[in-house]
C-alpha cells in the first residue's frame, strides 16, 4: 500500500497535476480522459495560454494507488511533447482571506518595472496577488490583479502613490458582487465626454475666445467660484445668432472610445447619464445621440434668435451635479454605491465624492489627488477595464452585431 487509510473527518489526499507546453486541441481533454479512468474527483481547475504556450493546473482527489495515475499522466504527457508535474499533497485549496481586492493597471505602455514596482507595494502590504488576466492590449495594455489579504483601502492610498511614480494609472476596487451588477455611469461633457470646452466654442462667435478659455481653465483648477465665473462667461456670448449653437455641435469632437463604452455597457444594462455646467441645447443632443437615458445642464437664454447672455433657472454647479448624480441614481433604483461618476474639473468633485466610484479623468491635479482612481489614457472606454470587461469582449459583441470595433490611433 502506498498510503495508508485516511480518517473520515482528515483532509484528503490530493494531486496537483501542473501541465506545461505548447497549445493544441485536445491537451485538456487528453488529460481528463486519462484522469476520469482513475475515478478521481476534480477539485479545482487553472488553464491559461501565453502565446500558444497552455498552463494548466489540475488538484484531483488521490487514488489509492497515485503513482500508477502518476505514470500514465507523465506518458499523456510525453505522448503530448509537454512537460507534466504531479505533487501529492492533502486538502483542497485554501480560501482566499479577508480584503479582496481587483487591481486594474493600465499603461500605455505598460513597462516591466511598473509591474514589479506595483507587486512590491502589494507584497508590502502582506496581500497575495490570487490570479492575474489581461484586459486589453490595444490601444492601452490593462491588466486585472485580483488580490487578497489587506483593506482595499489601505491599498488604494499605498498604489495611489506608486501609479504617480510609474506614469501609469491604477484602480483599486473591493471584489464583491457590485462590481458584476448594473450600475449607473454619471459623466461631466466638456473635456470629458467630450474633447474640448464647448463655451469657448460658443465664445469664439463672439470674438472672446481667448477670455473665456483663461476663465474656464481657472474655474476647473477650484481658483474661481464656479457660478460666478459662469455668468461671466455668458455674457461675453450676448448678441451672438443662435445658430452658432448648431454649428458648435457640428464641430463637437467625442472622446476616443466614447461611443464604444456607451455601446459595450448599454448591452449589460448600465444606464448613462450626463451632468454639465455646460448648456442644455448641446447636452440634450448628444444624450439623444449616444443613447444616453439623463442629462442635466445650464439652458441659455435666446430672444429674438440671440443669445441674451443670460441663463435660465439655477445653475448646475459643482453641488447642483452632485444632486442630480443622486436623483438620477432613485430613478434608476441603485444605491449611490452603484455609481460610478467621471469627470475632470474642480466643479466635478462633489459628484465624484458621492459616486461609489468616482474617476478623474484626464483631469486636474486637484480632482486626481481626491477620486478614488484616475485615468489619463486619451481613451474613454478604457473605464470599462475597470469593470472586468476586456478588449476581446468588446469586439467579440461588436463583431456578433455586424459592427467592427473602431481602432484609435496610439499617441
Amino acid at each position: 500500500m502506498d498510503v495508508l487509510p485516511e480518517h473520515p473527518d482528515d483532509p484528503p489526499s490530493t494531486l496537483l497535476i501542473t501541465l506545461t507546453g505548447k497549445d493544441r486541441p485536445g491537451v485538456t481533454a487528453a488529460i481528463f480522459t486519462r484522469l476520469a479512468s482513475a475515478g478521481v474527483e476534480v477539485l479545482d481547475i487553472e488553464q491559461i495560454v501565453l502565446r500558444r504556450r497552455l498552463v494548466l493546473g489540475v488538484l484531483v482527489t488521490a487514488p489509492r494507488d497515485w503513482k500508477k495515475l502518476r505514470t500514465v499522466v507523465e506518458d499523456v504527457a510525453a505522448g503530448l511533447g509537454m512537460n507534466v508535474d504531479v505533487e501529492r499533497g492533502v486538502g483542497d485549496n485554501k480560501l482566499r482571506r479577508d480584503g479582496r481586492s481587483h487591481v486594474t493597471v493600465i499603461g500605455s505602455p505598460l513597462k516591466a518595472s511598473a509591474m514589479s514596482a506595483i507587486a512590491g507595494r502589494i507584497a508590502d502590504c502582506g496581500a497575495n496577488i490570487d490570479r492575474i488576466e489581461r484586459m486589453a492590449r490595444y490601444p492601452v495594455t490593462a491588466i486585472d490583479l485580483h488580490v487578497s489579504g489587506t483593506d482595499p483601502e489601505k491599498l488604494r492610498a499605498l498604489l495611489t502613490i506608486e501609479a504617480a511614480t510609474q506614469g501609469v494609472d491604477i484602480a483599486v476596487q473591493p471584489a464583491n458582487l457590485m462590481r458584476r451588477g448594473m450600475r449607473l455611469i454619471v459623466m461631466d461633457v466638456d473635456s470629458t465626454l467630450v474633447q474640448g470646452e464647448v463655451i469657448e466654442m460658443l465664445a469664439a462667435h463672439a470674438g472672446h475666445e481667448a477670455e473665456v478659455a483663461r476663465v474656464t481653465e481657472a474655474a476647473m483648477r477650484g481658483e474661481l467660484d464656479f457660478e460666478a465665473s459662469l455668468r461671466q462667461r455668458v455674457e461675453l456670448l450676448a448678441g451672438v445668432d443662435a445658430s452658432a449653437i448648431d454649428e458648435v455641435y457640428d464641430a463637437i469632437e467625442l472622446a476616443p472610445g466614447a461611443r464604444t463604452m456607451v455601446r459595450t455597457l448599454r448591452r449589460l444594462g448600465y444606464r448613462f447619464a450626463i451632468v454639465s455646467g455646460g448648456f442644455s441645447q448641446i447636452t440634450d443632443r448628444l444624450a439623444a445621440d449616444l443613447g444616453i437615458h439623463y442629462s442635466r445642464a445650464n439652458e441659455l437664454e435666446i430672444v429674438d434668435g440671440k443669445l441674451t447672455g443670460r441663463i435660465l433657472g439655477e445653475v448646475v454647479d459643482r453641488a447642483g451635479k452632485a444632486e442630480a448624480l443622486r436623483e438620477f441614481a432613485a430613478k434608476v433604483g441603485v444605491p449611490e454605491a452603484a455609481v460610478i461618476a467621471i469627470g475632470d474639473g474642480a466643479n466635478d468633485l462633489d459628484m465624484l465624492s458621492a459616486a461609489g466610484l468616482g474617476i478623474a479623468y484626464n483631469a486636474k491635479p486637484l480632482v486626481r489627488d481626491a477620486a478614488d482612481t484616475s485615468v489619463n489614457v486619451p481613451y474613454l472606454d478604457a473605464i470599462v477595464y475597470l469593470l472586468g470587461i476586456s478588449r476581446e469582449e468588446i469586439e467579440a459583441a461588436d463583431a456578433e452585431a455586424g459592427f467592427t470595433t473602431p481602432a484609435p490611433p496610439v499617441g
